[in-house]
């Protein structure tokens, strides 16, 4: 069949133009990323050879080839590995299928300097697209394990490629690159020479479990041969004082695909009757998919080096799902299946172990490494609180670990440990409020009672904190209490013996508004009663104790699920002169018994208000407005 031109995708052309000009400083990388990719092909290629008694292919010397031209200036890497289909080629090589590109090449643009580029490019991976960085043609030649025809995929990066089929093409896949001029002062360098491509794979690849093989270096007139550039000792069999910072960051970077350090990484050995190896890596920075429904989870399995299969979601919880690494079991069968995993139990052993670990590893870190802990809860402490109704087994480390803005600092975030010792003396409570933003809850008329008294209060504001707190009931004996449900009793006992008297009075003053204002308002609410949390508001909506909060209520319902319409309490400032004369009004109406229209107007009116402070939704805008801006009118 003859060539067909395809037309990149829009994202990809412009990813590739940024690659042509050079947005990333150590252009070396491109060979770690060929080779990293044919890596990725020779282990799926020997998993599917032991799940495929069918499949016919070639898998007695698996490796990955180097070959260089000085003359024709090409560099070939080459593996005889799973290969591509004409199909995957088109759809892999030619598009860029993440929901993230355009974010993601935005930010790129607007990056001030090299150093934010490129962490940018390790958020994103862009591999294959690497070799447009040193190439001004790239040629990939491909055949899939068990197929017959191949596929040549041909572009000079320029906004189109050529795909066409093969009849003769070996199995697994080469790309063979067109190299661009060497450039020193660019720090493009002449990619054909064998020192330094020895230099390459020795820092970046050395630890691939598969043979990396180019031209032996041999005196003249000697037989040419091939050699093997790479060590293949896995880091994780090897003891820690062998094995360099460096090449530690070299695996993460296989491994995860992303172009930046790690921030920490922890090592694990378990030994007696049930023996395995750990590598595991905390992650610098969250990727861009981290929230997403298909973003793949879990570290690599191995068997006795044998890699097994990528994303083992039964080794690592999802709320653990930014950890990478390798695991590497002595005990499991080589041709164990995901579904066999999720019941064994030597794998739900390793699994709490590792849990345990990465967990302690954060608790270290807080201790030890203020500032990494600080960057891992930027990034990730959305995704660890996920643990706290996810992970009942290991709640409470998940709590020690955690972090929580405060009204007792405006910029630092605290732990609960350290609140319970700043607790005041007869403090019973760890005081919380969930919300949108700091501003709106600092804001908040049910913050106004702590603030008069300085009651420190922890200002949740992700939305998976409105999940955590109705299954998390105390911490180190303290119960967790929301600041907008419930009752709230803020005063000591020798307050209580002086404002009782009061307290009573008022109740009794009150009492004919309260039943007639819950009667009117029977519709929306549940009750409506005096107030103990306001000091300057004339009234706020409370949720009761048990119930779901109005945030809560709205995520169920973004994710289809059906949630009864819950009535709120409202709560009234006795102090408050639109109160205080909300209830004179009632006392005259009452006894001249004339219609309540407006009375009943007003009441609706305080309601709306309450509720929009409250950060809810009015259920007839356009009503409100209309009373508002009539009883506006009559004050001028």
């Amino acid at each position: 069949m003859p060539a067909e031109t395809f037309e990149f995708q829009v994202e990809a052309r412009q990813l590739l133009q940024m690659m042509i000009h050079s947005i990333y400083s150590n252009k070396d990388v491109f060979l770690r990323e060929l080779i990293s990719n044919s890596s990725d092909a020779l282990d799926k290629l020997r998993l599917e050879t032991l799940r495929d008694d069918t499949l016919q292919a070639d898998s007695s010397d698996l490796h990955i080839a180097i070959e260089a031209d000085q003359e024709k200036r090409t560099l070939t890497v080459r593996d005889n590995g799973i290969g591509m289909s004409h199909d995957e080629v088109v759809q892999l090589i030619g598009t860029i299928a993440n929901s993230g590109t355009a974010k993601f090449l935005q930010e790129l643009k607007e990056a001030k300097d090299a150093t934010a580029s490129e962490e940018l490019i390790g958020q994103f991976g862009v591999g294959f697209y690497s070799s447009f960085m040193v190439a001004d043609e790239v040629t990939l030649l491909t055949r899939r394990a068990g197929e017959d025809t191949g596929t040549r995929w041909q572009s000079s990066g320029e906004g189109t490629y050529t795909v066409e089929s093969v009849d003769d093409a070996p199995q697994g896949t080469s790309v063979t690159l067109r190299l661009k001029p060497e450039d020193t002062e660019d720090k493009l360098f002449d990619y054909t020479s064998p020192w330094k491509i020895r230099e390459i794979v020795k820092r970046y690849s050395d630890f691939i479990t598969w043979p990396i093989r180019m031209a032996a270096e041999g005196e003249e007139g000697a037989e040419p041969g091939t050699e093997t550039v790479n060590s293949m000792k896995a880091l994780w069999a090897r003891s820690k004082d062998s094995v360099t910072d460096e090449e530690y960051s070299e695996l993460y970077k296989h491994i995860s695909h992303d172009w930046t350090e790690p921030l920490e990484t922890i090592r694990m050995q378990a030994e007696g009757t049930f023996e395995y190896q750990a590598l595991l890596f905390l992650p610098s920075h969250a990727p861009q998919d981290l929230f997403m429904q298909d973003h793949k989870r879990g570290v690599q399995l191995y068997v006795k080096r044998v890699f097994i299969m990528d994303d083992c979601e039964a080794l690592m919880p999802t709320y653990l799902r930014f950890v990478k690494g390798v695991v590497d079991a002595q005990d499991l069968s080589l041709n164990v299946s995901r579904e066999i995993l999720q019941q064994d139990r030597q794998i739900e052993m390793m699994r709490r172990r590792l849990v345990k670990k990465v967990l302690s590893t954060v608790k270290d870190l807080r201790s030890g490494a203020p500032e990494k802990y600080a960057t891992f809860w930027k990034e990730f402490g959305r995704v660890l609180k996920e643990g706290l109704f996810q992970d009942f087994e290991n709640r409470d480390a998940i709590l020690e670990i955690s972090s929580f803005a405060s009204t007792q600092d405006e910029e630092g975030l605290t732990t609960l440990r350290s609140y319970v010792e700043r607790m005041k003396e007869g403090q019973e409570q760890i005081y919380y409020m969930t919300g949108e933003s700091r501003a709106a809850m600092e804001s908040s008329p049910h913050m106004e009672a702590f603030r008069a008294k300085g009651f420190e209060v922890l200002l949740l504001t992700d939305p998976v904190d409105e999940v955590w707190v109705q299954s998390v009931p105390e911490f180190d004996g303290k119960p967790l209490q929301s600041i907008a449900k419930g009752e709230v009793d803020l005063d000591t006992d020798e307050e209580k013996k002086e404002v009782e008297a009061e307290r009573e009075k008022q109740q009794e003053e009150y009492a004919g508004l309260l039943t007639w204002m819950t009667e009117q308002l029977g519709d929306t609410v549940k009750e409506v009663r005096l107030s103990s949390r306001l000091t300057v508001s004339p009234a706020c909506i409370v949720s009761d104790t048990h119930d779901v909060t109005p945030a809560l209520e709205n995520m169920y319902r973004a994710m289809g699920q059906e949630v009864p319409q819950i009535k709120r309490i409202l709560e009234l400032n006795p102090s408050h002169g639109l109160i205080s004369g909300l209830n004179k009004a009632y006392a005259q109406q009452s006894a001249e018994a004339s219609g309540g229209t407006e009375l009943a107007e007003t009441a609706e009116l305080v309601h709306g208000l309450a509720l929009l402070s409250d950060g809810g939704e009015l259920s007839d805008p356009s009503r409100f407005s209309k009373l508002m801006a009539d009883r506006l009118e009559r004050t001028l």
